[in-house]
């Protein structure tokens, strides 16, 4: 199944190889960028589809995704769970619901994002549904950048688990091999 999924983010021009400068500052070899098969209603709703899929049976309400990258993943797992689809947005260094939106005690969520490395987007909805006091059931990414490494406390499931390294540009071997660096357009 992993292998299956690399095909299909490779066409559509989501998984991509060079030198990326991420937006932690660090360097990697590896970059995933979602917007070019969200752009695609087919191959949002095969990815919404595939990862309701893992979460189907488990009395979910609402599907919560942060924006950006949630947004449209969110949507369309809700709709392949026939359950509804918020989203957060930033707020300082924090996330807030806003726009009307908002969980009550004891409602079940899942929350999604198209790809997690650190965790910190998913962490900060996290905390907008421990303090709604919102009974998260998991969290479902289409890409675990970490392999399983990151630890968030709920249980992870992931369409694609890869191990992507990162570095430090004092410790990045393809800035020592001439490589150029580039800046993803996210």
């Amino acid at each position: 199944m992993q292998k299956d999924w690399v095909a299909r983010l490779k066409e559509w021009g989501v998984l991509r190889e060079g030198h990326f400068l991420l937006t932690s500052g660090r360097h990697s070899p590896g970059f995933l960028l979602f917007a070019p098969a969200f752009s695609q209603p087919a191959a949002a709703e095969e990815l919404g589809q595939a990862l309701a899929a893992v979460f189907k049976g488990k009395g979910i309400e609402t599907v919560v995704g942060p924006a950006m990258g949630g947004v449209i993943l969110a949507h369309e797992v809700a709709r392949a769970l026939g359950v509804r689809s918020i989203y957060s947005e930033k707020d300082g260094d924090a996330m807030a619901l806003r726009r009307g939106f908002s969980l009550r005690p004891g409602e079940r969520v899942l929350v999604v994002e198209d790809a997690v490395s650190t965790g910190g987007s998913v962490q900060k909805v996290l905390d907008i549904c421990e303090k709604a006091q919102a009974d998260v059931v998991g969290v479902g990414v289409i890409a675990d950048r970490t392999a399983g490494k990151v630890k968030l406390g709920v249980p992870l499931q992931a369409l694609l688990e890869l191990e992507v390294p990162s570095y430090t540009a004092d410790d990045c071997p393809l800035c020592r091999a001439g490589e150029e660096l580039t800046r993803p357009k996210a």
